[in-house]
């Protein structure tokens, strides 16, 4: 065994070879804020496994401890930001995410910016401090600043109807890798708030993941719904995410407890969250 596959800190990005590929990856939400059950989940055998920062109660330590934490194991690991920032975009990359999800990309500009801020100089703006950091093995791979930028892979979050609107620009966008549709904020730009499941809402997601595919981009979204999950892939995403720790966890308990007899008023439901 290599010391790049003992790390976990592979060269290559598995993950964007096989989205430039065409081969479907299912994945599956961490929101716990928890490498132990991340650790877990990176059992079940999924193919990938997005650290959520946006939303879930996640910060730089937190997120190494999940990355750390998987590593062993065959998923591969996709950092959610909690916003398209520069800074935080670099600590992200330098603690060893390899694939990152940006939030709330509306414009070709933003999407720029951000691919921008993945890539060293003369390609992009970003830091250069690898040697000191995870992502190099404390400079055990020397010549990872040579081929980091290649390694990167930049998803961006289309997900309101301004972002729908200029979707073909930003596939357009050289360095963006992939466009996920956020369903649930979608939802709410399209006056749904609440309701991801809406007959509107899953158009506009059908219409989307045909016009990403046809910019020759990798397309992804969340569903808690597997038929809907299979429906997205037939329709040519290649990385769907079909469910998440926290609900999944919420959906079991409840469920334990309503088989039990018990109703404290928090009944089981669907819905991706």
């Amino acid at each position: 065994m290599n010391a790049s596959s003992h790390t976990g800190l592979v060269a290559g990005n598995p993950f964007k070879q096989a989205l430039a590929q065409g081969r479907p990856q299912v994945g599956l939400w961490l929101s716990m804020g928890d490498a132990y059950s991340a650790e877990l989940c990176a059992t079940a055998g999924f193919d990938w496994l997005l650290i959520d920062n946006e939303h879930a109660p996640n910060d730089v330590r937190s997120t190494l401890a999940q990355l750390q934490a998987v590593a062993a194991y065959g998923g591969h690991p996709v950092v959610r930001a909690l916003h398209g920032e520069v800074a935080s975009i670099k600590q992200l990359l330098d603690i060893g995410a390899q694939t990152l999800l940006i939030p709330m990309v509306d414009t070709p500009q933003q999407a720029a910016a951000m691919v921008a801020a993945t890539r060293y100089p003369p390609e992009g703006i970003r830091g250069v401090g690898a040697g000191v950091a995870r992502v190099s093995r404390w400079n055990g791979r020397p010549d990872y600043v040579q081929h980091a930028n290649q390694e990167v892979c930049l998803l961006v979050q289309a997900e309101t109807t301004i972002a729908l609107d200029n979707l073909e620009a930003i596939c357009a966008v050289e360095g963006v890798n992939g466009v996920f549709i956020g369903p649930a904020d979608l939802a709410a730009s399209m006056g749904h708030l609440g309701n991801p499941g809406h007959p509107e809402v899953n158009a506009a997601i059908e219409t989307a993941i045909r016009t990403i595919v046809s910019c020759g981009k990798a397309a992804g979204t969340l569903t808690s719904d597997v038929g809907q999950a299979r429906r997205f892939l037939e329709l040519g995403a290649t990385f769907v995410a079909v469910g998440l720790d926290v609900t999944l966890l919420a959906q079991a308990v409840r469920q334990r407890a309503a088989d039990c007899g018990l109703n404290l008023g928090t009944e089981p439901r669907g819905g991706p969250y």
